[in-house]
C-alpha cells in the first residue's frame, strides 16, 4: 500500500512540473517514449497496408497498380468511396474528421485532446482509400494515428493541457519521420505546420521523438533513403531563371488545388453524387494511367530516374491533380502529402524535359528538376517552405540541391499565397485576423498550466460565521476566503482575507475591551471588501482556456478544480485576471520571446 502511494505521488509531482514552462526534462522524457509508440504505430500501419495488399496486389506491394488488371484497378475506387460512404458517413458528422487537418482543429479548441473513434476510423479509412486506388497518401493517416496515440499517452496519466500540446507535435513529427525516414523535416513539419510556432521549449522533447520514430522505423525496414537518385547537379546558372519560371507555375498550380479542394460549390452537392463522380473519375483514368493511383512513390522514383514518357508525367501533373482535389472536395479523407510529391515531381521533370529541349548543352537533368518540383509543391500548398527544404534534402541525400531548392520553393510560396490568395491548405483562414493558433497571445499563454499562476492559499468558508472562527480562519494565513453557501457544494464568490482581518480589526476596537454577543455572527457577503464570482476550471488547464473563461465580464477569478471523482474533487487555488496578465507581462519564460511582438502589442492583446 505505500508502494502505490509513493508512486502517486511521484506521478502527481510530475504532473506539477509540467505546468510550468521550463519543464524541458519532464518534456524531454515525454517526447521519448511518444517518439516509440508513434514509431510503433507508424510500422502498425505499414504492416496493414502491405498486408491488405497481399489479397491481390503483386508481392503485397500496395502501389503495384500497373500489374494490375485494367478493369480490376478501375472498379477498386468505385469500391473505396462505396465502403467510405456506408462505413464512415453513417456515423456522426464529428467522428468523421481525420487527418491533418483534424490533428490542427484538436489542437487549436480542444488542447490537444482526440476522441478515440476518430482514430479508429483513421485505421481503416486509411488503408481503404490506399489500396482502393484513390489518389491518395499514407501521411496524412500517418500523422493522425501518430499525433492522437502521443496525446492518449499525456490523456491515460492526466498529464495538464499544455504538456498534451507538446505531445501532439511529437506524435506528428514522429509519424512523418517514421513514414520517410526524415527525421529533421519530421521536426520541421510538426513546428511549421501543426503547432505553427518555435520554441525551445518545444523544439526539444519534438526532436527526441522525431528521432526516436525514425529509429523504431529504420528497425523495421532498414535504413535506406527513400528515393534513389544518380549522382547528378545543377550545371550551369542559366538554369535558374528556368527554376524561377518553373516555381512560379508550381505555385500556380497549388493555388489551383486548394482552390478545387476547398470548393464550397463541390461540397454542397449530394454526397452519392460527390462520392461516384470521385470512384467513376478516378476508375476512368486508372484504366489509362494507373500511376494516378495509390500514394505513387514508384512514379516519383521514376520521374527521378528519367523513366516516366512525357504523357505520363502529363497525367501526373495535371490528372492526378484534378482527382486528389475532386477526391477531397467529394468529402473523403485522404493524405495528400504524397500525392503533392508525385505532382510537383511530375511538374518538375516536364519542365527540365522542355529546358533540355530549349537549351539542350547548358540545361540541368530533368531529375534534378523533379526533386525541385517535390518541395515547391509540398511548400506552397502547405505553405510550408522550411518542412518543405529539410524533407528535399532528407529525401533525396543531395546536399547541392538546397541552393536552387531555397529559390524554387519561396518563388512557389510566394506565387501561391500573393496570386492564387491561399494560406495553406490546412489552415482555415479567417476573415479578420490570425488563426488561433497563430496569435501570439494564446500561443503563450498555452504553454502554461494554471498550477503555475494560480493562488493556492485560501480557505473555504461558509456565508455565516462568527467572530472566533473568523479568526481562526485567518490563523492559516490565506490570501483568499471561498464563500459557500450552506445548501450548495458550488463556491460563490472570493474576498480577500486582508478584508476580513481589517473588519475584525475596527469590530474589535468599536467594542472598545466590551464582550460581543454570544449569538454574533458575521456575513462575509456585508463586510466591506470587493468579492469576485466565481466560476469552475481544471487543474489540467492552460492558461489560454483560463483567459478566454475570463473573457466573461461576470466572472472576476476561477477556482481550480482537482480531482476527478465528483466526490474527490476539490478547490486547489484560485485564479485571477490579473495574476494571468502579471505572468504575462513580467515573466521572462524563453518561449515568450520567441513570439517576435513587442510590448505594445502585448498590451493591446491584453
Amino acid at each position: 500500500m505505500a508502494r502505490f502511494s509513493r508512486s502517486d505521488f511521484t506521478l502527481e509531482s510530475f504532473r506539477r512540473q509540467l505546468a510550468n514552462v521550463d519543464a524541458l526534462p519532464q518534456l524531454c522524457l515525454l517526447g521519448l517514449v511518444s517518439g516509440v509508440i508513434t514509431g510503433a504505430v507508424m510500422v502498425a500501419f505499414r504492416l496493414l497496408l502491405e498486408a491488405g495488399a497481399a489479397l491481390y496486389m503483386t508481392d503485397g506491394d500496395p502501389e503495384a497498380f500497373e500489374s494490375m488488371a485494367p478493369w480490376l484497378r478501375a472498379l477498386l475506387p468505385m469500391l473505396a468511396v462505396t465502403l467510405v460512404g456506408v462505413l464512415l458517413y453513417r456515423q456522426k458528422p464529428a467522428a468523421r474528421k481525420l487527418g491533418v487537418g483534424h490533428v490542427i482543429e484538436r489542437l487549436t479548441y480542444h488542447q490537444g485532446r482526440f476522441p478515440l473513434r476518430n482514430w479508429l476510423n483513421q485505421w481503416w479509412v486509411g488503408v481503404v482509400v490506399v489500396l482502393g486506388g484513390l489518389s491518395a497518401g499514407r501521411e496524412g493517416p500517418a500523422i493522425h494515428l501518430g499525433a492522437a496515440a502521443a496525446s492518449g499517452l499525456g490523456q491515460q496519466i492526466r498529464l495538464p493541457n499544455n504538456s498534451l500540446r507538446v505531445l501532439v507535435a511529437c506524435g506528428t513529427a514522429a509519424a512523418i519521420s517514421a513514414s520517410f525516414n526524415t527525421p529533421i523535416a519530421g521536426v520541421i513539419f510538426a513546428m511549421e505546420v501543426v503547432m505553427m510556432e518555435y520554441t525551445l521549449m518545444s523544439f526539444m522533447p519534438v526532436i527526441l521523438a522525431s528521432t526516436m520514430g525514425a529509429l523504431v522505423a529504420q528497425l523495421a525496414y532498414g535504413n535506406e533513403p527513400a528515393f534513389r537518385i544518380p549522382e547528378i547537379a545543377l550545371g550551369s546558372l542559366i538554369n535558374l531563371p528556368w527554376i524561377v519560371v518553373t516555381g512560379l507555375v508550381i505555385g500556380l498550380l497549388a493555388g489551383l488545388f486548394i482552390h478545387i479542394s476547398r470548393s464550397q460549390r463541390i461540397m454542397q452537392w449530394p454526397l452519392w453524387l460527390r462520392l461516384g463522380l470521385v470512384g467513376v473519375a478516378t476508375g476512368a483514368v486508372a484504366w489509362w494511367f494507373p500511376q494516378v493511383q495509390g500514394i505513387g512513390y514508384d512514379s516519383v522514383a521514376a520521374a527521378l530516374n528519367n523513366q516516366l514518357e512525357i504523357k505520363v508525367l502529363l497525367a501526373l501533373m495535371i490528372v492526378k491533380l484534378l482527382l486528389t482535389a475532386l477526391t477531397v472536395a467529394g468529402g473523403v479523407p485522404i493524405g495528400i502529402i504524397g500525392p503533392v510529391l508525385v505532382i510537383g515531381a511530375a511538374t518538375g521533370a516536364l519542365f527540365g524535359l522542355l529546358g533540355g529541349w530549349l537549351w539542350s548543352d547548358k540545361a540541368a537533368d530533368p531529375g534534378i528538376y523533379a526533386m525541385l518540383g517535390m518541395a515547391a509543391m509540398m511548400g506552397a500548398v502547405l505553405q510550408a517552405p522550411l518542412a518543405a527544404l529539410m524533407a528535399l534534402l532528407e529525401l533525396t541525400h543531395t546536399p547541392s540541391i538546397m541552393l536552387p531548392g531555397m529559390l524554387a520553393v519561396v518563388v512557389a510560396c510566394l506565387t501561391s499565397r500573393q496570386l492564387t490568395g491561399c494560406e495553406g491548405f490546412f489552415i482555415s483562414t479567417v476573415r479578420y485576423g490570425l488563426h488561433p493558433l497563430q496569435q501570439p497571445l494564446m500561443q503563450a499563454l498555452s504553454r502554461v498550466s494554471v498550477p503555475a499562476v494560480m493562488e493556492r492559499q485560501l480557505v473555504r468558508t461558509d456565508r455565516m460565521i462568527t467572530p472566533d472562527q473568523a479568526r481562526l480562519l485567518l490563523e492559516t494565513n490565506p490570501v483568499w476566503l471561498v464563500i459557500e453557501r450552506s445548501t450548495e457544494e458550488k463556491p460563490v464568490l472570493a474576498l480577500k482575507a486582508a478584508e476580513l482581518a481589517r473588519w475584525l480589526l475596527e469590530h474589535d476596537e468599536a467594542l472598545q475591551g466590551e464582550e460581543p454577543p454570544a449569538d454574533e455572527l458575521i456575513d462575509l457577503l456585508e463586510i466591506p471588501g470587493q468579492r469576485l464570482e466565481l466560476a469552475p476550471i481544471g487543474l489540467q488547464a492552460t492558461l489560454s482556456e483560463a483567459f478566454l473563461k475570463l473573457q466573461d465580464n461576470a466572472l472576476g477569478a476561477l477556482y481550480v478544480v482537482h480531482g476527478y471523482r465528483p466526490k474527490q474533487r476539490r478547490i486547489s487555488g484560485i485564479i485571477t485576471r490579473g495574476a494571468i496578465e502579471r505572468y504575462y507581462h513580467y515573466t521572462d519564460p524563453r518561449g515568450a520571446d520567441d513570439l517576435g511582438t513587442d510590448k505594445r502589442e502585448k498590451d493591446s492583446s491584453l
